[in-house]
């Protein structure tokens, strides 16, 4: 199973694009009416700022109202859709644990420690047929841990300091791959100990994204999610 956020990535950037350089247009339109003292060129500036931003607002939020939620299960894929290609993630393990490293110098967690796995692969079959083997570097990532009751965690800079000292993988999610290359990173989280229903949201953690139509930043947009307690009681993934 798998899903995507945005659908349609070339059409929607390119509606945002627009949208802004229509909107500077008509900025300008008002600044020349005011600098003229040109109530006709100024009212039309101000009419067309008023009338494209309304359209587009009321187009985002509509697309928004219209979007469900989703909780991938083992094995599911998230792709995030860039204009030429797709960078897609999955969560290959995840287990919990009351206290990390070696025996005599372990680090007890404040309620539980939850290690994820996510491995982070470049879908050589979503690349254009013009773009090469020219190595990509994701927009820039944000994992947060949910709960059933809608708290939210982000990943424990100390837990996963003291994880690299165990010698697992850190690799940064936004590091940079080829078409058909991948890596895993593991997160370390620090929850409570009654959380529940545990589920991973990974985003982009851009500005513009919560303006882009159809995204999952976007204004009353539901997210996609993996669902941590299904992996935790699967084998990891490997392949």
């Amino acid at each position: 199973m798998s899903a995507s956020t945005p659908h349609f990535a070339p059409v929607v950037v390119l509606l945002f694009l627009g949208t802004i350089l229509l909107l500077c247009i008509g900025v300008l339109v008002l600044f020349y009416g005011a600098v003229r003292r040109s109530a006709f060129f100024a009212k039309l500036g101000a009419g067309a700022v008023a009338t494209i931003a309304a359209g587009y607002l009321l187009l985002l939020s509509g697309v928004s109202l219209a979007s469900s939620e989703e909780t991938l299960p083992p094995d599911g894929w998230k792709y995030f859709c860039e204009i030429d290609c797709h960078i897609a993630y999955s969560l290959t393990r995840a287990q919990t644990a009351g206290v990390l490293g070696p025996e005599m110098q372990q680090t007890s967690a404040k309620g539980k420690f939850v290690l994820l796995r996510v491995k982070t692969w470049f879908d050589e079959r979503t690349i254009s047929t013009r773009r090469g083997n020219a190595p990509l570097t994701p927009n820039r990532r944000k994992a947060l841990l949910f709960d059933d009751a809608g708290r939210s965690y982000a990943p424990s800079a100390a837990a996963e300091a003291e994880f690299a000292g165990l010698g697992q993988s850190l690799t940064p999610l936004g590091q940079a791959l080829r078409p058909g290359e991948s890596y895993t990173t593991d997160l370390v989280f620090d929850v409570p100990q009654d959380a529940r229903g545990l589920r991973l949201l990974i985003t982009e953690d851009d500005p513009e994204t919560h303006f882009v139509i159809g995204h999952e930043n976007s204004f009353l947009h539901k997210k996609i999610y993996f669902d941590v307690d299904a992996r935790e009681r699967k084998p990891e993934t490997t392949k």
